[in-house]
């Protein structure tokens, strides 16, 4: 699948892209104090100033059913958490955004750690933005196994499992536990259990495939685009590529930038090769 890749500042290149022609955004951009030697490390005072910008630019190539997933974490200083993150919620808001839900990425294999006050951070927020109340969405397409627990659950059912169970806490939502009877597949939960990329040393802060490939799943189909405006060392990319999406990455950092590219190129060339290799086996049997 084509990949469109962009050397520059994300404010800057976002210019450079059709209006409504995204489907799906998937980025993790610096935060705050952070990354200081390749994205120059923005204060947190300065963070919802920085970012704006970029996410008005978003929001212009974001198609109208289209979703924003921004991964963001706010960091800890002197004993206290920022509060950038929840600034800059309540000023996307203000541009038009609908914060429509919040998924939470659970590290499997967090950076282990000892501090007098807390425990070791095992989490992300990953936020999803949308123009609209009606976007495209694909759940079953992120379908997990029933699990264990449907065996015994499902096997002797009572009255009340059988009908809408209204709920006992007043909040509204009701059940019927026999519609999983003979599913093998339910939906998940908005938390993702992903271990953090470890193969990558070549970028700061690597984004495991599997995360951005997900929300791929969940929110595109094949051949629909996909933008990382902060694209670092390509998750993003990769994952669109593989599931056959069309995809734009963006990066300030020249280095980065090159090493998407060679490996974007270097994969085609593999594919294209391996690709002779089978039209010449076929042909002579």
């Amino acid at each position: 699948m084509e990949v469109d890749l962009y050397l520059g500042d994300a404010r800057e290149e976002l210019m450079k892209i059709k209006e409504n022609s995204v489907d799906l955004i998937v980025t993790s951009p610096p935060y705050a104090d952070q990354r200081k030697n390749t994205y120059g490390g923005i204060p947190p005072n300065k963070y919802v100033e920085w970012f704006l910008p970029v996410s008005e630019q978003l929001f212009r190539v974001l198609k109208p059913t289209g979703t924003f997933i921004l991964n963001i974490k706010e960091r800890v200083a002197n004993g206290e958490r920022s509060v950038y993150v929840i600034e800059l919620i309540l000023e996307m808001r203000k541009q038009g955004w609908l914060w429509t839900e919040e998924f939470i990425w659970h590290k499997k294999n967090c950076y282990p750690g000892k501090w007098t006050n807390r425990f070791r951070d095992a989490w992300e927020r990953l936020l999803q933005f949308n123009k609209n109340r009606r976007f495209n969405m694909y759940q079953e397409e992120v379908m997990v196994p029933m699990g264990d627990w449907a065996k015994g659950r499902l096997k002797n059912l009572s009255a009340t499992d059988k009908t809408r169970d209204t709920s006992k806490v007043g909040s509204g939502f009701g059940k019927n536990i026999s519609n999983w009877i003979g599913r093998d597949k339910a939906y998940p939960t908005n938390v993702l259990h992903l271990a953090t990329e470890c193969a990558n040393r070549n970028h700061s802060a690597v984004f495991p495939k599997e995360l951005p490939a997900w929300f791929i799943k969940l929110f595109t189909k094949p051949y629909d685009t996909v933008l990382d405006p902060f694209m670092g060392s390509g998750a993003t990319v990769f994952a669109a590529k593989e599931l056959r999406r069309h995809s734009i990455g963006i990066d300030v950092n020249e280095e980065y930038y090159n090493m998407v590219k060679n490996s974007i190129h270097s994969a085609d060339l593999y594919l294209f090769e391996f690709g002779k290799e089978k039209q010449y086996a076929a042909t002579n049997g």
